[in-house]
């Protein structure tokens, strides 16, 4: 697996060491990161955590419905989760997330296929009941290296407010 940073949209106030919830705004859109999956991160991820044939076995892939090796849905969530936590998610304010929404494979990856995320702040509301803090709503795109969405979801943030 190779990790690069390409030339990111990044619209935030404040850097990630020191970014909070105030710095989330809703309709902002960042897009960061690549990683590019080989064909031994695929058969080592599927090996280990999802073991259906078209994951692990190039020769029964191509016969397969997919006609290829193509990696499993859960290790395009796991990248995506890497990108998210360097590159978006702040690293002094992050509490945690009560969960995700409405994640959907788009279309399979396949080796050599080059990831990155594009996340776009769909809201932002304090919290009612602890005011040192916000939930905000992330709607994320998996993007390959063709600009083709691979993976969408909305993720669910608790940040705490800036001191």
């Amino acid at each position: 697996m190779t990790t690069t940073t390409p030339a990111a949209t990044d619209n935030f106030a404040a850097p990630i060491e020191d970014r909070y919830f105030e710095d989330y705004v809703p309709d902002t859109v960042h897009v960061f990161g690549s990683i590019t999956l080989t064909e031994q991160d695929i058969l080592e991820f599927a090996g280990r955590f999802d073991t259906q044939s078209f994951h692990t076995d190039p020769a029964a892939a191509q016969a397969g419905p997919f006609e290829g090796l193509i990696a499993s849905g859960w290790h395009t969530a796991a990248v995506m989760m890497r990108l998210y936590a360097d590159n978006y998610l702040s690293k002094v304010a992050s509490l945690a997330s009560p969960g995700v929404d409405e994640m959907r494979w788009q279309r399979p990856v396949r080796p050599g296929d080059t990831l990155s995320v594009r996340a776009t702040v769909a809201r932002a509301r304090l919290s009612r009941s602890k005011p040192d803090r916000g939930l905000v709503h992330t709607d994320v795109e998996v993007l390959n290296q063709h600009g083709e969405t691979v993976l969408t979801m909305t993720i669910m943030n608790m940040l705490q407010r800036r001191p």
